[in-house]
């Protein structure tokens, strides 16, 4: 044993990597992050845009239902959400939910505030006389909206929501502590199984885990950059 931990100190650190299945472990962690974040944006997008039309409605039941829900979601963080939910449920009401699952419903309650409070800036900064100009035209409230508000509006909206994305993907960093196996907690796993062997791994370790999610939202911002300027001009 004390001949392994000499050989083994005599390797860089960053050789952890290539030993047994690691590097394959950390990119199957990556894809349970990834995984979470796909299912909560396309869940959450969708019901997010609903919540941006309520939040449109001026009936005052309406604007203050969605003024509470929406700052309730954005005051509370999102570790307690997770700790609520996986924590809380099981003990209030008996509910065993996995970890992957409690991620999902805290990030699709998170991702539908903040997509139906993109919705609603981007269908406010639309310019009322838009809306004046299609019905001077003869057009009907369906066809204003089809052919008028519609299409500017997903153009302010889909790099916005695109960037949402990406905070996802960040954010399921948090999901570690409710002992999901994703590749925040994978990298844990490697390096204290060979905390012996190589007591400096946890540089090199965290390090790969940076640049993961460095080239998984480095791609999807830049898309989002390229259609915000494309649509811009």
């Amino acid at each position: 044993m004390l001949v392994l931990a000499i050989d083994a100190a005599r390797e860089p650190a960053i050789s952890i990597l290539f030993r047994g299945n690691n590097f394959v472990r950390l990119l199957g962690g990556l894809w349970v992050t990834i995984r979470i974040s796909l299912i909560s944006a396309v869940l959450s997008i969708p019901l997010g845009i609903l919540f941006g039309m309520f939040m449109m409605r001026k009936n005052p039941a309406a604007k203050a239902v969605s003024r509470v829900y929406l700052d309730f979601i954005r005051i509370m963080p999102q570790l307690v959400l997770l700790f609520i939910v996986y924590f809380g449920t099981t003990r209030a009401f008996g509910i065993n939910l996995s970890g992957e699952l409690s991620a999902i419903i805290v990030f699709v309650l998170w991702g539908t505030a903040e997509m139906g409070d993109l919705v609603r800036g981007a269908l406010s900064s639309i310019p009322k006389h838009q809306y004046e100009s299609a019905a001077a035209l003869g057009m009907t409230p369906m066809e204003i909206n089809i052919y008028v508000i519609i299409p500017q509006t997903l153009r302010r909206l889909i790099p916005l929501a695109i960037n949402l994305i990406t905070r996802m993907i960040k954010t399921t960093s948090l999901i570690v502590l409710i002992g999901v196996v994703e590749v925040l907690k994978t990298g844990q796993q490697i390096i204290d199984a060979n905390r012996f062997a190589f007591p400096t791994a946890a540089l090199p370790i965290y390090g790969v885990i940076f640049f993961l999610y460095f080239f998984t939202c480095w791609p999807i911002s830049l898309l989002a950059k390229y259609l915000e300027k494309r649509w811009k001009n």
